[in-house]
């Protein structure tokens, strides 16, 4: 578990610090705007309302003791210089920070922000790719990281009635299954009732059934060829489960 701090809770600081919350993180919350504070209090291990260039303030609330501090002021570009040029004079080991625009993040990289982020710009680049890359099989691709994603996929005709083991997908396409999603129904008062279920340890004697959607981890290059079922050569190794 790590600590953190998030400065500014406009829509972008707000939504890091309430998801770093629900992941169990520590999190002190920092805003001059009360009704900001207020609003995030139940979210956060500790929210806070002062101002975040005041050196002795941050001090007090222990800023200085976080792994990660995310400044998320955005339209006040000399607020968010002060408060990045604090962080680091503060000790805090990662500063990520929020930008506007293109000279604002070369301003806030030269003064030692590990991270700039463009939220508006990237978000539209990442969806633009996912768009891109997504088919009517493909139900959602999440890029982790410059080599690897995460996809949701509606699973193939031809693995239907066939188990994980006999699919092979870790040795012929260079993925992992590590969930799959499938929809059950139940009868209830003479009602058929529809309800999804997750298999989130699937085992290599799984079957695949109709409708069946598999979430897939992988390189990015495997997962393409997942997607257009280029199989790669088998290695002839049988795995325990996928």
């Amino acid at each position: 578990m790590k600590n953190f701090a998030v400065i500014g809770l406009g829509r972008f600081g707000s939504s890091v610090a309430r998801t770093l919350g629900e992941k169990g993180q520590q999190v002190i919350a920092v805003d001059t705007n009360e009704e900001l504070v207020q609003d995030i209090m139940e979210n956060v291990t500790r929210a806070v309302c002062l101002d975040a260039t005041d050196e002795k303030a941050m001090k007090a609330v222990g800023i200085q003791y976080v792994d990660v501090a995310v400044c998320s002021i955005g339209t006040n570009i000399e607020a968010s210089i002060l408060i990045t040029i604090l962080l680091k004079d503060l000790g805090v080991p990662t500063v990520v920070c929020k930008a506007v625009n293109e000279a604002h993040k070369k301003a806030l990289e030269k003064i030692g922000a590990n991270r700039v982020v463009l939220p508006e710009r990237d978000m539209g680049a990442r969806i633009a790719s996912s768009l891109i890359s997504m088919s009517d099989e493909v139900l959602e691709h999440i890029d982790l990281s410059a080599d690897s994603s995460i996809i949701e996929l509606v699973a193939p005709e031809e693995f239907l009635g066939k188990s994980l083991r006999e699919i092979d997908m870790r040795s012929k396409l260079g993925v992992n299954v590590i969930a799959i999603k499938r929809k059950e129904k139940t009868t209830e008062d003479g009602q058929v009732i529809e309800e999804e279920s997750i298999n989130v340890v699937p085992q290599a004697n799984d079957i695949i059934g109709k409708e069946d959607v598999l979430v897939v981890f992988g390189a990015n290059e495997d997962i393409e060829n997942l997607k257009k079922q280029k199989l790669k050569p088998s290695t002839g190794a049988k795995e325990g489960g996928e």
